[in-house]
């Protein structure tokens, strides 16, 4: 399992690509590349319920993750990476990482939970700092 900071927070900066590449990818598979490369002025064509999904699990990620990242960033900056602290980030990727598939297949109520883990990630490695 991964233990080392430096390694989760690279693989959530990668998770955190992977979660933009897919929404802009799926955007643009709704709204034609014509869309994509062109200046968006006026109105958004409307996007499929898989893209819509993707674009809101993005913007969720980019949401949190800067908690995360200045959470974890302060403990590596401090040398404090104890069990609860490797347990903080774990439950963040891991959870981000479950995020984006169950939101894309729609299953509202586990979204929510695993949302919550990811939470609960972020408030260990806060706490962790007191």
């Amino acid at each position: 399992m991964l233990t080392s900071l430096p390694a989760l927070l690279a693989l959530t900066i990668l998770l955190g690509l992977v979660h933009v590449l897919l929404a802009g990818a799926l955007v643009t598979r709704s709204r034609g590349a014509a869309w994509n490369v062109g200046n968006r002025d006026g109105e958004a064509p409307p996007v499929s319920v898989h893209a819509g999904r993707a674009q809101r699990a993005a913007a969720n990620f980019l949401e949190t993750f800067p908690f995360f990242a200045a959470a974890l960033v302060c403990h590596m900056a401090i040398g404090q990476q104890g069990s609860l602290v490797v347990l903080g980030a774990q439950l963040y990727f891991w959870a981000r990482l479950a995020y984006l598939p169950i939101y894309l297949v729609g299953i509202p109520g586990l979204r929510s939970l695993v949302w919550g883990v990811g939470l609960i990630g972020i408030l260990i490695l806060v706490f962790a700092l007191f």
